[in-house]
């Protein structure tokens, strides 16, 4: 896309552990979900890692073609002055996307800024915006973020399906699947009720690790048994019960060390996510924060993760040359703002 002197638009891209979102919107619009055009590339876009973490071509591959066809609805002599991607393992996997997507979007959309950042930076503004506090975002995984005006971002946890995500969609899946392995054995911490629901969903439960282990979504194939845990555990099941009650307060500890290392005694917090669509898990969770963070402020997020990385490219669009005026603390990787030049890199 060429660039004109036309309307500023501005496209956020949110990749996700079950897949990749795209929208656009008027880089002058009011920041909330209205006036957003938005596609869902699902399942079928999930984006893995490799060794030098997510993949920038796969990404790429999904990304351009609908780009091109959100380009095309756009009025006649719009152009896109910037672009943020936030992506799932950006602060800690996301060299590959840093090293490799600026040239291929500059080109695709004459953007003159892409912003790059962490989901746990995208689900932050697209809950808060610029207000001091605190965030959960919780999906196939789960992370905590704590921010203060001139304090800096200050995570918990986020530190992926192998070392961390406790409290997640994946970590709760996880954990049911295995009590539904130990009812197959007859180990004890086992449930007849997870077991069944396990087979219903996979299949026999003896073939779960050959499925499961060679999958590189297998996080989210995993984060997919997390709702079956939630609605055993509203039926009755006293595992199911166990394990849900055990996330809310992994996810409440996050919570709490996110607002601590940001100096937040009476946070304003917002819980994000698909994982909070699953009332036992948000009401576990409430309990457990009712306790470990009492002061907090409980806030309905604004919208989700999406809305976030649009917020994040409308400041790029509109800030000064310099980050001076960019609202958010940049903190690479976590938070990057780069300029990118009239021809693309």
């Amino acid at each position: 896309m060429e660039r004109s002197a036309g309307e500023c638009w501005v496209v956020g891209v949110d990749v996700g552990g079950s897949g990749v979102r795209v929208g656009v919107a008027p880089a002058g619009w009011p920041g909330g979900p209205a006036g957003v055009r938005t596609v869902e590339l699902a399942t079928a876009a999930r984006v893995s890692a490799g060794a030098g973490g997510l993949e920038a071509g796969a990404l790429l591959g999904r990304l351009l073609p609908a780009l091109d066809g959100l380009a095309a609805g756009l009025p006649d002599g719009a152009r896109i002055g910037a672009v943020a991607v936030g992506a799932a393992g950006m602060a800690l996997l996301g060299r590959d996307l840093a090293d490799r997507l600026p040239g291929p979007l500059a080109r695709a959309t004459g953007a003159r800024r892409l912003v790059l950042a962490g989901d746990a930076i995208t689900a932050y503004a697209g809950a808060l915006g610029t207000a001091a506090g605190v965030v959960v975002a919780g999906g196939t995984g789960l992370v905590a973020i704590g921010h203060r005006p001139g304090g800096g971002w200050h995570r918990a946890d986020g530190w992926g399906q192998l070392l961390g995500d406790c409290g997640s969609g994946g970590w709760l899946g996880r954990a049911g699947l295995e009590a539904a392995l130990r009812q197959q054995d007859g180990r004890n911490g086992g449930s007849p009720v997870l077991l069944a629901a396990a087979e219903r969903r996979y299949g026999p439960v003896t073939g779960l690790p050959a499925a499961l282990q060679p999958r590189p979504d297998r996080a989210a194939l995993l984060a997919a048994f997390a709702p079956d845990v939630a609605a055993a555990a509203g039926a009755g099941c006293p595992v199911a019960a166990g394990l849900v009650g055990r996330a809310g307060e992994e996810i409440a500890a996050s919570a709490t060390a996110a607002a601590g290392a940001a100096g937040l005694r009476e946070p304003l917090l917002a819980l994000t996510g698909d994982l909070f669509r699953l009332d036992q898990v948000q009401r576990a969770t409430l309990r457990a924060l009712a306790v470990r963070l009492p002061a907090a402020r409980l806030r309905a997020p604004d919208g989700p993760p999406l809305l976030g990385a649009l917020r994040l490219a409308a400041a790029a669009a509109s800030a000064a040359p310099t980050a001076s005026g960019f609202p958010w603390p940049l903190d690479p990787p976590l938070l990057d703002l780069l300029d990118l030049p009239a021809d693309g890199p």
